[in-house]
């Protein structure tokens, strides 16, 4: 798709190093981080990290840690007595059933609890740089509607039709370059159109949808 490859190339020249933004040293941190970062950002996240991770280290720490202790360390988070919960309850499971390691297989991480597609198609991309799905946050299902890559609002659909319409190698990048895009210029409020480099192609034209 000529379009898909031209909006690829300009992201590529606005942003030529895409990542995550959240604070991480080893895969099962970003899971945790990942974990935290539901209706709450990054900038928040990386904060309550900090602290956390100095506490708990490893799966096994998570685990067998009081719940109360993760809840504390958290609670400045969005809904952080039910994240306490996924966290300590998935640490367990790694402990039990994959002898401590975080596994990077998309079918073992999306059973984990409080971990969909979104969340294993993070960790999977920044800390194993694996390529099994698409990251779909709320900047990349509003940016990929507005430009038409998308008619849908649906997260797993708007994966389905980036995955038919972007290169593989294109996986892992394309989605934070829409994020970082979605962040500074295309805007839920106020997007700034008149200084937008993908105004051409967009279907809405500053009209909010």
């Amino acid at each position: 798709m000529e379009k898909v490859k031209e909006i690829s190339l300009i992201l590529k020249k606005l942003y030529p190093i895409s990542k995550t933004a959240l604070y991480f040293e080893n895969p099962f941190q970003l899971l945790i981080a990942t974990i935290l970062s539901a209706q709450t950002t990054d900038e928040r996240v990386n904060k309550v990290t900090a602290e956390l991770f100095k506490k708990f280290k490893t799966p096994n720490d998570f685990a067998s840690s009081d719940i109360n202790e993760i809840t504390k360390l958290i609670k400045s988070v969005n809904f952080y007595k039910n994240k306490a919960k996924y966290i300590k309850k998935v640490s367990q499971i790694i402990v039990k059933e994959f002898n401590g390691k975080l596994p990077d297989k998309l079918e073992d991480l999306i059973k984990l609890p409080g971990v969909a597609r979104k969340t294993a198609n993070v960790v999977l991309s920044q800390a194993f740089r694996k390529a099994e799905g698409i990251v779909v946050d709320t900047h990349v299902k509003r940016v990929s509607y507005r430009l038409g890559l998308t008619k849908n609002k649906d997260p797993e659909k708007i994966e389905k039709d980036l995955m038919k319409i972007l290169p593989k190698d294109e996986w892992i990048d394309f989605p934070f370059r829409l994020i970082l895009f979605g962040r500074n210029i295309c805007k839920s409020k106020n997007p700034n159109c008149n200084n937008c480099p993908l105004y051409e192609f967009c279907l809405t034209k500053g009209k909010i949808k």
